[in-house]
């Protein structure tokens, strides 16, 4: 089994706060149920949320000091709000596992192969 990361991305300009507070309790209750589903089938491996992206702080500890910046690493179109690691035979099955992922958080999802070398 290979392991996936499934990533869900949002841009920087979605306001959760407009989503009604009954359609936002749908989407956590049908991403409880397909964690539900995933772990039941084998394929979690563990997962998670993000915190808003302007709760980030970069480290760059490259130097003789560590530099610490608050903000995200890089301005970009999107971000990252969550994700799971899960175990799939191959790509096909993981790309399916994500498809209902990404019907599950109403967002899309980002699939990726994780070196394992």
């Amino acid at each position: 089994m290979t392991q996936y990361m499934l990533s869900v991305h949002h841009a920087p300009d979605e306001d959760f706060s407009d989503i009604p507070e009954d359609e936002m309790q749908r989407i956590f209750k049908a991403v409880d149920d397909f964690n539900d589903e995933i772990r039941k089938a084998g394929h979690w491996v563990f997962a998670g949320g993000l915190k808003p992206i302007g709760d980030a702080t970069v480290v760059d500890g490259r130097g003789d000091q560590p530099i610490v910046s608050d903000g995200p690493f890089a301005e970009s179109k999107e971000y990252l709000g969550g994700f799971w690691i899960i175990e799939a035979a191959d790509l096909d099955e993981a790309l399916a596992i994500a498809a209902r992922g990404s019907k599950a958080c109403a967002g899309k999802v980002e699939v990726r192969p994780i070196d394992a070398a």
